[in-house]
């Protein structure tokens, strides 16, 4: 199998320095693993690494769709794919460096990804849907408790969308919407590489970055993302909080301490995920920087197999 090299964890852990210096040392190019850091013009709040800190390195899928396009994981689970390919027949290590689970997790595994033909059904949704409107909520729930009794311990009672889609799956392939039909195979021979560091420090060094966030004009990039309210670069943390503000709710010293908040929930959020999701080496290079030689040893022997 190709060897790819992840580096991830949450926001100001350095996980930009760290792979441009292993980029240099190994021959690496860079695939971004972020699901911000797509967007044009979107760079302060992306925390998107600059020409400079490049040092020279390449870097794949940063400034791709503009602020109003729609990207998927599967789009990038596709295009990331891709750049694998690419890098590996130039004789290069792909490193895909960012902190959006779904987007790693799918790119490394053989995930399906977005609802196959055999499980949708308009018809049948429909006949759902006009179902729950005749009976109500709680006798659609009762359905799914009978046909699905795994989907209906997951599920909430009052979210109709998901019951329905239950349902239909259930009715369409005779599985649980919750039990995949196989566990994901893993493409590549990854090395996972996970940064963190102690929690006081990690919320110290967030609420530093924010602020500098907001002396760099991180105002004037909301103001581009207040003309599409609807799209999914609105919804990021550093530019979804400035809304109140625009709305004359708050002030910019409230929005940014909004900001502080969301993010420092995020990076735990993160570190919840990438620990109960896949097996990382753990290192914190904010108190450590000397395990960076580690980190190089390790990857040598990894490479050598």
């Amino acid at each position: 199998m190709k060897k790819v090299l992840v580096i991830t964890g949450p926001t100001a852990v350095g996980k930009t320095s760290l792979s441009i210096q292993l980029a240099k040392y190994f021959a690496g190019e860079i695939i971004s693993g972020d699901s911000m850091q797509i967007y044009r013009q979107l760079d302060i709040g992306t925390a998107k690494v600059t020409e400079e800190e490049k040092e020279g390195v390449p870097h794949h899928l940063i400034d791709i769709c503009d602020i109003g396009d729609r990207y998927s994981a599967a789009d990038f689970q596709k295009q990331g794919r891709q750049k694998i390919t690419e890098i590996c027949n130039r004789g290069h290590l792909p490193i895909i460096v960012g902190g959006t689970g779904l987007y790693i997790q799918s790119l490394l595994y053989d995930y399906q990804l977005g609802s196959t033909q055999k499980e949708q059904d308009h018809t049948l949704r429909h006949r759902y849907e006009a179902f729950a409107e005749r009976e109500g909520s709680q006798a659609l729930f009762a359905l799914l408790e009978e046909k699905d009794p795994l989907a209906a311990k997951k599920i909430h009672m009052n979210n109709q969308r998901k019951i329905i889609r239950a349902l239909e799956v259930k009715e369409k392939t005779g599985k649980s919407i919750l039990a995949p039909e196989k566990v994901p195979e893993p493409l590549y021979d990854s090395f996972m590489i996970g940064l963190t560091t102690d929690r006081s420090l990690l919320h110290e060094r967030i609420n530093i970055r924010v602020d500098q966030m907001m002396q760099n004009g991180l105002l004037t990039e909301a103001e581009l993302v207040k003309k599409y309210p609807d799209s999914q670069a609105a919804k990021g943390i550093g530019y979804k909080e400035f809304f109140p503000y625009f709305a004359r709710e708050c002030d910019l010293t409230e929005t940014a301490e909004l900001i502080k908040r969301n993010s420092r929930r995020y990076a735990k959020r993160q570190l919840t995920w990438f620990n109960n999701r896949m097996s990382f080496h753990w290192f914190d290079l904010v108190q450590k920087p000397q395990e960076i030689a580690q980190i190089k040893k390790e990857l040598t022997q990894w490479l050598e197999v």
